[in-house]
């Protein structure tokens, strides 16, 4: 299993493409992978015949861990000279523990080269695997030739030829490593349970307990779930007919996180302003039937995500973030504008970069592209990283407003409510209009309330009168 989220621990296999005896191609797309981020699709590395499914769909999987084997060359195992394999090994001792990806295991040869799916570089051998709660009825039972001999080809001793030579590095992998420096913990004095010697996350718990180290953060979110996210139907476990259980994990457990992470860390100020939207409702109307716009989506949304691109320009000091280890304000002379989108999976952020620099034609294909690929379920972890900026639409489902938590890394989010026909006056007299609220939710650390209200009144303005999208611009 690939790491392919820049640091995510693991993934969930959620389906596969291919079966044992099905030849593969370099390239070609074997399976597809949940991780706190995003659904990946794994492409497979070289040519060959599938051999083995490790882990069955719904099976949730660690970095590192082998998930099919392939036979190259029609099933053959290319014959490898000891010496290569042998030489290097008591230099890159730990990279066979510490990085695993999905790759090829060849039974004839246990001390071949392996190929791997991302830049982890080669091991030298296959790990054991570890299934984690597979779905009952669904294990695929691996053949008892493999299963057998592989303990004796992965041993992490015999590879260093019967004993860890003195001073060696521990075996652990690097979110195992990442938490005992986290806690402070000495990996050398550590007393491994994992197979091969390797140490475990729980190896790392057990030796941090007796000292006052900090608890982890991995484990705290896992006990706040996210209920206005919708989970796919395979991640229900029913424990009788009155209660049902929903495992915390994917994209539910990096949400929850974020929020409880950026909740208690930024202190929160919201603001809402209420308006007369009803000109930029025309305008909209407008906009769809003209040219310009043809075969573009054209919605409230579109203009509402202009305005705040005009109010970033006249207030560039709400795009920025909080530099918490240098203790410096990092003022972005860009707009990653991010928006939030509700899929199956749960909430996710993705954001168009460089949207300041958009026509409104490119900004709504923008748009469009976006929110189809987030509901496909299609969206990557690149997309949803480097936001500056978020906006949360929460009037198409009928709500006025809200208090929207920040997205960590950003200095501000909108809520956007619903768009009433309300009574309202306009021109001195009470007639029909339609009216909406925004409200700005924004990190008191670097924003004060002047600019937080400037910031928030300039997109209003925009909004009742779009002609300053022209004069403001």
């Amino acid at each position: 299993m690939p790491d392919v989220g820049e640091g995510l621990t693991e993934a969930e296999i959620l389906k596969w493409y291919v079966q044992p005896g099905d030849t593969v191609e370099d390239g070609q797309i074997v399976c597809e992978v949940e991780t706190a981020k995003a659904a990946v699709e794994l492409p497979i590395p070289f040519d060959g015949t599938v051999h083995e499914l490790r882990f069955p769909e719904g099976t949730t999987v660690d970095v590192g861990q082998v998930i099919i084997s392939v036979n190259v060359g029609g099933g053959a195992a290319p014959e490898a000279p000891a010496a290569p394999v042998a030489a290097p090994a008591p230099a890159a001792a730990p990279a066979p523990a510490a990085v695993a990806p999905a790759a090829v295991e060849e039974e004839a040869a246990p001390q071949g080269r392996t190929p791997v799916l991302v830049g982890y570089g080669v091991a030298a051998s296959s790990t054991k695997r570890r299934p984690r709660k597979p779905a009952p009825g669904t294990a695929q039972a691996a053949p008892a030739a493999p299963v057998q001999a592989a303990p004796a080809a992965v041993s992490v001793p015999e590879q260093l030829n019967g004993h860890a030579p003195a001073g060696a590095r521990p075996l652990a992998k690097p979110p195992v490593r990442k938490l005992a420096k986290d806690l402070g913990v000495d990996l050398t004095t550590v007393t491994p349970t994992g197979p091969d010697g390797i140490i475990t996350r729980e190896d790392v718990h057990a030796a941090a307990a007796p000292a006052p180290a900090p608890v982890a953060p991995a484990p705290a979110p896992a006990a706040i779930p996210a209920p206005t996210s919708v989970v796919a139907p395979a991640a229900v476990v029913s424990t009788d007919t009155r209660e049902t259980r929903v495992p915390v994990k994917g994209v539910r457990k990096a949400t929850a996180a974020a929020m409880v992470g950026s909740a208690f860390t930024a202190p929160h100020v919201t603001e809402f302003v209420t308006f007369d939207i009803t000109r930029t409702m025309k305008l909209v109307e407008e906009l769809k039937s003209g040219k310009d716009m043809a075969g573009l989506r054209v919605n409230p949304l579109l203009l509402i995500a202009k305005a705040v691109l005009v109010a970033v320009k006249r207030n560039p000091e709400i795009n920025a973030a909080w530099d918490e280890a240098a203790q410096e304000i990092v003022l972005k002379h860009y707009v990653n504008l991010g928006i939030a989108a509700a899929t199956p999976r749960g909430l996710l952020v993705p954001n168009i970069k460089d949207a300041h620099a958009q026509t409104l034609p490119e900004l709504s294909a923008s748009l469009s592209e976006l929110v189809s690929t987030a509901r496909e379920g299609k969206t990557t972890p690149a997309a949803m990283q480097g936001g500056t900026f978020t906006i949360t639409n929460v009037g198409v489902f009928g709500v006025d407003t809200g208090t929207p938590i920040l997205n960590p890394g950003e200095s501000a989010i909108l809520a956007v409510g619903a768009i009433k026909l309300q009574p309202w006056v306009h021109k001195g007299k009470v007639k029909p209009r339609q009216v909406t609220t925004l409200a700005l939710s924004f990190d008191h650390r670097l924003v004060d309330g002047e600019l937080g209200s400037k910031f928030l009144a300039d997109i209003a303005a925009v909004l009742e009168q779009p002609k300053r999208l022209i004069t403001w611009a």
